[in-house]
């Protein structure tokens, strides 16, 4: 029990530490546009420093659970562009997910099975036959906050690889089309390249990608029944 209070006021002091030094002034769209040419003149300078202490804040934010991953990731897109930010934010993202899966886990899952046992029977009976691809769905539609799917799925008896796989292989697409709204809204410099025909493409696939992924999902639905 001790070690997990411990655990609790490191994470708390890491939390108020981010706010104290105004660290989430970085997680906004105009901060990003602001200090664009900065990030730029930074990663041309120390490209594999850059990319690293973003991958590490990356990892900071989603890892506490913190608001900002969808603004990060857009992030990701103008200052490192389509290829590179999607690795390095589809390997963040799954890493900081993980951590967060495994602190819930760690701090709450014994008390929460102990304590609904009964409850949570059927929950646990799911999870061991159809987890991986529940974990997937959730991922590829996400109905629910990306944080709240972490510390959820860390009270539950799904396996950690498990859930680092299929998460990283579940966001691979959103973090595509994230990281790709965010190389055009890089190269916006006048009001005329808000109507230009890349950046118009990037952000309809912003929002008709829960569709196609949700067809998606029924599809592989239907062919796992069909079997």
């Amino acid at each position: 029990m001790g070690k997990k209070i411990l655990l609790l006021a490191f994470i708390a002091a890491l939390v108020i530490a981010f706010y104290v030094f105004d660290l989430n002034q970085w997680l906004s769209l105009e901060k990003l546009q602001d200090g664009g040419e900065q990030f730029q003149q930074w990663k041309a300078s120390s490209p594999f420093l850059v990319s690293f202490l973003f991958l590490v804040f990356y990892i900071l934010v989603t890892g506490l659970s913190l608001p900002g991953a969808a603004i990060l990731t857009i992030a990701a897109g103008a200052i490192f562009g389509l290829l590179w930010g999607t690795v390095i934010v589809s390997f963040a993202s799954s890493i900081g997910a993980t951590l967060a899966f495994l602190m819930a886990r760690y701090l709450f899952r014994d008390y929460v099975q102990e304590r609904f046992a009964a409850r949570l029977q059927v929950v646990n009976s799911g999870i061991e036959r159809e987890g991986a691809f529940y974990l997937f769905a959730l991922r590829l539609v996400p109905i629910f906050p990306f944080f709240l799917i972490n510390i959820l799925m860390g009270l539950t008896h799904l396996r950690v690889w498990t859930f680092y796989w299929v998460s990283q292989l579940g966001m691979l697409a959103g973090t595509i089309v994230y990281v790709n709204a965010g190389t055009q809204l890089a190269r916006i410099e006048n009001l005329k390249d808000i109507t230009s025909p890349q950046l118009l493409l990037s952000f309809a696939l912003l929002g008709i990608f829960p569709l196609l992924a949700k067809y998606f999902l029924n599809w592989l639905k239907r062919r796992r029944e069909a079997k």
